[in-house]
């Protein structure tokens, strides 16, 4: 069996219990009479004890139980205080560069888009950026307008060819400060080749070496599985970001996922750590989504990061237009959300 499929096999990660709602009160028989009848109150959606609610308990019990008159306190779509996000500081000397994987094994969840929109938004704030297309489906490389498929380097080469340079993949993009490794289905066959070199897990790492000093973020975007290309990011990087999608079946694969990320740090990569885990198309509106919100944070705590990124057909339009969506749709709601998550992510690890 393969290594790298073991590791998804026979883990000891338990899955998250499953959403248990109350059960419904039964019926009551009809009562005769000319009341009107009353509508049913909205299901409340409970919020955890935090430090502001023993604050403020505390604050009581001083007093001799009567409380001050507090500012009111804005609560966040994850259920906690928003918190006051700092400017980025502006930043005269690149390089250093802190590569951050975005991770999860379960397809769909918005690895790509928030590559993409979060290198966009941070070379915003005058950080130079690398974006890593590591990922055969070559999605990537589609969302910023560029046909993988018609280029003669790509990151396939950089891994499978000695002399070929870094320098000679790279591309710019549209987005000023912002450059890409584009990959194409050719990389496909890089995970059965890789098996038989030697120190196969660091190939990644070696390459990536080399533009460190050019940039001051490197964002991988991994494909949906826990191979051996995922293993090479996990090695290669100093954080990693999960995008996970507010549904339920996307919550049971993350004790898996967690598990992995652990087993790499422990054989491969001491450095590595979690930067965040980030809620996508998330819909307030929706009980279930409250609820794996809240089985989110409980599970996770202060790494899930307090920008949420909700539903929006913005993001398949700017997809389809081959741009980030902080400048096809700069006023949207998703183009604020992802500058907030920029603004998380340089006051968590970039700026620090």
């Amino acid at each position: 069996m393969n290594e790298y499929a073991s590791w998804s096999s026979g883990s000891s990660a338990t899955e998250m219990p499953p959403l248990m709602r109350p059960p419904m009160p039964s019926v009551a028989p009809p009562v005769t009479g000319t009341a009107p009848a009353q509508t049913a109150e909205p299901i409340p959606f409970p919020r955890r004890d935090g430090p502001v609610e023993q604050a403020v308990e505390q604050a009581v019990e001083q007093s001799g139980g009567e409380a001050a008159p507090a500012q009111e306190t804005v609560l966040g779509p994850t259920g906690r205080p928003w918190p006051t996000l700092p400017e980025p500081r502006q930043i005269g000397i690149h390089g250093n560069a802190r590569i951050i994987s975005m991770c999860n094994q379960k397809g769909g969840v918005g690895k790509t888009t928030t590559t993409i929109n979060l290198g966009a938004s941070l070379a915003e704030y005058g950080r130079k950026v690398l974006l890593v297309d590591f990922d055969p489906q070559g999605s990537l490389s589609v969302g910023l307008g560029m046909n993988p498929h018609t280029m003669d380097m790509t990151v396939y080469n950089l891994l499978m060819q000695r002399d070929v340079a870094i320098e000679d993949v790279i591309v710019p993009t549209e987005v000023p400060g912002m450059d890409l490794l584009p990959s194409n289905i050719d990389l496909s066959a890089a995970e059965v080749q890789l098996v038989h070199e030697v120190a196969r897990e660091q190939t990644l790492s070696r390459i990536l070496e080399a533009a460190k000093n050019d940039y001051d973020v490197i964002l991988i975007d991994c494909q949906p599985s826990l191979g051996l290309l995922t293993v090479n990011a996990l090695t290669a990087s100093d954080g990693v970001i999960v995008p996970l999608e507010c549904e339920y079946f996307a919550l049971r694969g993350v004790a898996l996922l967690n598990t992995t990320i652990e087993k790499v740090k422990e054989r491969l990569n001491p450095k590595l750590r979690i930067d965040g885990v980030l809620g996508t198309m998330f819909d307030g509106r929706t009980l279930h989504g409250r609820e794996v919100m809240e089985r989110l944070v409980d599970a996770w705590g202060d790494d899930v990061f307090h920008t949420v990124i909700r539903r929006t057909v913005k993001f398949s339009d700017s997809t389809v237009a081959g741009e980030p969506i902080t400048t096809y749709a700069s006023a949207s709601p998703g183009a604020e959300a992802y500058r907030n998550l920029a603004k998380e992510v340089l006051a968590r690890c970039l700026d620090v």
